[in-house]
């Protein structure tokens, strides 16, 4: 459709004197004279844009530098409605006829530039629509100079992907509503018109409208002065992609769990989440040691409800974490590590697009296990990379199997959602990688102070593989040491399929111990098993995790049957566990074993929690069950409108529903 300018819903702007104002129109008029007619077909995605695949934008001619946002927050409607001005530098020589945004489910009520006069109306296209992925908007100006422009635009949500909106029903008090974000990957769209690709970076200021019994959160700080009861103010002065845009509004409160780390949650988990989350700073710490200064001021947790698709959110200054790592002994918080090393490799130093997503995840995983290494020791360390190399084995040969080539290292997102691509590949085999490059430059002491070298070159910026890599042998040839690089084979790294080409030489002592109990338990009947030494054994909660998802990836368990099913959780405690790690593949191993009297208790985990690594998983191997097939869609069919949109499509493919 096309979309002219119109009434301004928002108050307080400049006022233009009748002529200037009809001239102003004539302007308008002509330009929407020169607007083509919308597009009415839903074309393939192709390559949006040249610089990344899924984005409308065009940053290499204009980029957006500021966002000062202004929102209501209706939950009678489910909308957020008010305004966003948008600040953008023009770079090319030659000026810019129209602005490309992306948008997806965005209700455009106009569109005004910001001019030292007043606003002037601009005319605009809401076209090229993608299912799943969004819209282009197109900003019609005025010819512009190099420079700077601001433009405004008022626009109300319609039906937002990045937002879960929750009924007092669904969250732990049952008396307010609830409304959080998850803007990963390309969902920022949905709740603002930008160039929502992770090659641009903006700071950005909001000024919050909501219900005065409830609290307002973003990835910014929160400005406690300037807010009162209804009203929340924040600002965020460092640069950040568009994925990093957050925001939860409910009956939150906190508690002070470091100098610069406060939790929040509802009411009901604060004191447990607290207790929980005791080390944050510790890592905080920690990760500084490893990656240089700590840029953003703030580190504040927010323990979401069970539909937060994921473990954790790394937005800046509030990282998001699901309520499923909350096992009530800390044996979890490795997610916490996880988040806070994205405080650098990918909030400061940011993938351009997410075929290159690896440089965010696989630097993160990577980091994370240093600061996990330097507080429980190196043979902890390497222990958490065997344990990823067993999630990605896992990811390969179950949630990949028909999609080998979203196996590689860098991906081909031509025609293809990042939610779609979303795996533990750029994670696992992204942090295997750069251990097998510190473990052949000499190890953590050669290879720490070029990670350094690397985050202090790029922060603030979005960069590509080609970057690292460069930058990489840059830096060892000034050390005399670019021939330590030889070996590498980029091409099986980036390119190749399946497991990584290499497996570095980890510390095995701690997964020695989970591989026997492994193998006792697959190879051998009950009888035998009861009398084995073995399962006399101490396994930490960690390593428990790792036994029985090593089983799991057993092409055959000897009489895996529910007398088996039941010793194995008498053993070690599976039936008491407060570690959704642990039940989850409990929960896996009774679908293996085909345990149809335990369906209500496979339910009933699929229905506690909605993170996409746990219920992905569980529904595809109760879609693979013909007799609890028609089951289990039912359910999901009943519960899908609690999950968020990310997480419901993707349970829907994996079922093999057509949506």
């Amino acid at each position: 459709m096309t979309v002219t300018a119109s009434t301004k819903k928002s108050s307080g702007c400049d006022k233009l004197t009748l002529t200037t104002f009809v001239i102003l129109l004539g302007i308008a008029l002509w330009l929407q004279f020169k607007t083509d007619v919308a597009k009415t077909n839903s074309p393939k995605m192709g390559r949006m844009g040249k610089v990344d695949p899924n984005s409308y934008a065009e940053p290499e001619k204009v980029v957006m530098q500021h966002a000062d946002l202004d929102w209501e927050i209706d939950f009678n409607r489910k909308i957020i409605s008010g305004s966003v001005t948008l600040k953008f530098n023009v770079l090319s020589d030659d000026g810019i006829e129209h602005i490309l945004l992306d948008v997806s489910d965005l209700k455009i009520e106009s569109v005004f530039a910001k001019l030292p006069a007043g606003e002037i109306p601009l005319t605009f296209t809401v076209t090229d629509p993608v299912e799943n992925v969004g819209s282009k908007l197109t900003v019609n100006l005025p010819n512009v100079t190099k420079g700077v422009i601001s433009i405004v635009i008022d626009y109300d949500t319609v039906s937002a992907s990045a937002l879960a909106w929750l009924s007092p029903e669904q969250t732990s008090g049952k008396k307010h509503p609830y409304v959080f974000s998850q803007c990963q990957a390309i969902h920022a769209r949905s709740i603002l018109p930008c160039q929502d690709t992770p090659a641009v970076k903006f700071t950005y200021s909001a000024v919050v409208k909501h219900p005065s019994a409830l609290i307002a959160l973003m990835s910014a700080i929160r400005d406690e002065a300037k807010s009162t009861a209804g009203v929340s103010r924040f600002t965020q002065t460092v640069p950040i992609p568009s994925y990093l845009m957050a925001l939860a509004v409910g009956p939150l409160v906190s508690r002070q769990i470091g100098p610069i780390s406060k939790v929040w949650s509802e009411q009901e988990q604060i004191e447990e989440a607290a207790y929980e989350f005791v080390d944050t700073d510790n890592f905080v710490q920690k990760a500084s040691e490893i990656c240089g200064p700590y840029v953003w001021k703030e580190y504040n947790l927010l323990v979401l409800p069970k539909s937060f698709p994921f473990g954790g959110m790394e937005n800046p200054t509030l990282t998001f974490v699901t309520p499923t790592i909350i096992a009530k002994d800390r044996s979890l918080v490795d997610v916490v590590a996880h988040e806070i090393a994205h405080s650098w490799t990918g909030n400061l130093v940011t993938n351009k697009n997410f075929e290159h997503f690896w440089l965010n995840e696989g630097f993160t995983v990577f980091v994370e296990g240093k600061i996990l290494g330097r507080i429980h020791g190196a043979a902890y360390r390497d222990f958490h990379a065997l344990h990823g190399l067993t999630d990605l084995a896992d990811c390969i040969k179950n949630q990949l199997a028909d999609e080998p080539q979203l196996t590689k290292l860098v991906v081909n997102l031509t025609d293809l959602s990042p939610d779609d691509a979303f795996s533990s590949v750029p994670y696992m085999k992204g942090s295997n990688f750069l251990r097998y490059i510190e473990d052949l430059v000499g190890g953590p002491d050669v290879f720490e102070p070029f990670l350094k070298f690397y985050l202090d070159k790029f922060k603030y910026q979005s960069i590509e593989t080609q970057d690292f890599k460069k930058t990489l042998y840059d830096y060892f040839n000034e050390k005399g040491l670019a021939a330590l690089l030889e070996p590498i084979d980029w091409e099986a790294w980036l390119y190749g399929e399946g497991m990584p080409p290499v497996i570095p030489k980890y510390d095995t002592s701690l997964v020695d111990a989970c591989r026997e109990h492994t193998n006792l338990w697959a190879d051998n009947a009950l009888d035998v098993i009861k009398n084995s030494k073995v399962i006399t054994g101490k396994l930490s909660s960690s390593q428990v995790v790792e036994f029985l998802g090593g089983l799991l990836e057993k092409e055959n368990i000897v009489e895996l049957n529910a007398d088996k099913i039941a010793f194995l959780a008498e053993t070690y405690g599976l039936e008491k566990t407060q570690n959704a790690e642990i039940r989850f593949r409990y929960v896996r191993l009774m679908i293996r074993a085909r345990l149809r009297d335990r369906m209500s208790e496979i339910l009933s985990f699929a229905n506690s929690n909605f993170r996409m690594k746990f219920v992905r998983p569980v529904y595809k191997d109760l879609g693979k069950w013909p007799e609890v097939r028609d089951e289990a869609i039912a359910n999901f069919q009943r519960v899908r409108n609690e999950m968020m949109k990310v997480c419901a499509l993707q349970v829907a493919k994996d079922l093999g529903l057509n949506e």
